[in-house]
């Protein structure tokens, strides 16, 4: 149940007296660790209502496809590219309907189109309804297409019959959109991944940096442990939350990183994020340096060249399948493949840093894969936590020399 840590889940509710079951699914889901946003259709809202929502997930409730305020704020697409998981229940006849049609008429349903991630329903109607040859009809065309259904129960319902057609319980709920996340693609592998900055010391309190925040890094390293992978996670100074199952390894300057990397081999992947500087003052001054008044100037600083730490592990004798990050402002691809053969790499990620919503600290990323045949692989914008996972599928293909 740990794989719903730091999920970010959509729950729909749709207009069914399991309606009311949608509280205790909100508080399940959150005290499994993940982000909860709730959509609710106008029927859903008769039963059970967004204030009771917003008080259990933290967040105020999306209701209208064409709400002024809401679009102002996270809108409807937002909403879509923001989610790992989109959770409907209950998933009504109507709904599914609805969806079997690509009908988009309301928030729900413009959300569950326009998202890339994946999409389950939790069928709650009579169990008349839930027999009818449309519906099963639906069921059969929504899970050709990759939706997946949790349940129906069958048992007593509210109506008085007995049948299949009840939703499953919140506990049962929270258990399947768990095992969405399980993914296990990288059981038995040694994750070593790199990230954030680096840090090269002028004098005791000025140093040369750049502006690397380790989100990529750190959702990689996330993406890894949910596959399965024992991860070791060596990070630069950055402001961020150690993933779950991942060991951290907190470093400052590029020598100390390349030190702690050599301190965790071997290993069968590495993935190196990390902004690592390439230049470090020759001779850093041991007490603060001061302006000298006679001259007009400025400073001469004498730089070294730092270590390679990504060239120089993918190429040792027991070297990882490497993938290394080209985070360029210019040449992106003509770039990042030099990097791929003068580092001896077996897939290079390019990232074009002069996008501001790509860039460095930004919570959104998109990028090419290339690999030692020229191959590119490009994974449009979205979220750097979708990104990630998108990698790890791409690395264990080929690990497993399947096709991409």
């Amino acid at each position: 149940m740990q794989r719903l840590a730091n999920k970010r889940i959509i729950l729909g509710i749709g207009g069914g007296i399991a309606a009311y079951k949608g509280a205790e699914l909100v508080r399940r889901l959150k005290d499994l660790g993940a982000d909860v946003r709730v959509v609710m259709t106008r029927s859903a809202q008769e039963f059970i209502t967004p204030l009771t929502l917003q008080a259990l997930s933290g967040h105020p409730v999306h209701l209208d496809l064409l709400d002024p305020a809401a679009e102002a704020a996270m809108g409807h697409i937002e909403l879509a590219r923001w989610a790992d998981l989109v959770l409907v229940a209950p998933a009504t006849a109507e709904i599914m309907a609805r969806l079997a049609q690509g009908n988009a008429n309301d928030l729900l349903t413009t959300l569950v189109l326009a998202t890339d991630a994946p999409v389950a329903l939790a069928p709650a109607m009579n169990q008349a309804m839930w027999r009818d040859p449309a519906t099963q009809h639906n069921a059969q065309v929504l899970t050709q297409r990759g939706v997946r259904l949790f349940g129906p129960a069958a048992g007593s319902q509210a109506c008085g019959d007995i049948g299949p057609g009840r939703m499953l319980e919140p506990d049962q709920l929270a258990q399947h959109a768990a095992e969405c996340f399980e993914s296990g693609l990288l059981t038995g592998k040694h994750v070593l991944v790199t990230a954030g900055p680096t840090r090269e010391a002028i004098d005791p309190v000025r140093y040369i940096t750049n502006h690397s925040s380790g989100k990529m890094g750190f959702a990689v390293a996330r993406a890894a442990a949910e596959a399965g992978a024992r991860v070791t996670l060596v990070s630069g100074p950055v402001q961020l939350a150690t993933p779950e199952r991942v060991d951290r390894i907190n470093v400052t300057s590029a020598r100390e990183m390349l030190l702690a990397c050599e301190s965790a081999m071997p290993c069968d992947i590495l993935i190196a994020t990390a902004a690592v500087a390439d230049f470090r003052p020759e001779l850093p001054a041991e007490h603060k340096l001061k302006k000298d008044p006679g001259s007009a100037d400025g400073m001469l600083l004498q730089l070294v060249r730092n270590p390679d730490i990504l060239a120089s592990l993918a190429q040792r004798n027991d070297r990882p399948f490497s993938v290394g990050f080209a985070a360029e402002t210019q040449h992106l691809l003509d770039y990042a493949a030099g990097k791929l053969r003068d580092k001896n790499l077996d897939l290079i990620v390019a990232n074009d840093v002069s996008n501001s919503s790509i860039g460095f600290d930004s919570e959104e990323n998109a990028i090419t894969v290339i690999d030692r045949s020229h191959r590119q692989t490009h994974f449009a914008q979205t979220s750097k936590s979708k990104i990630a996972n998108q990698l790890i599928g791409l690395i264990h293909q080929y690990l497993n020399k399947d096709e991409p």
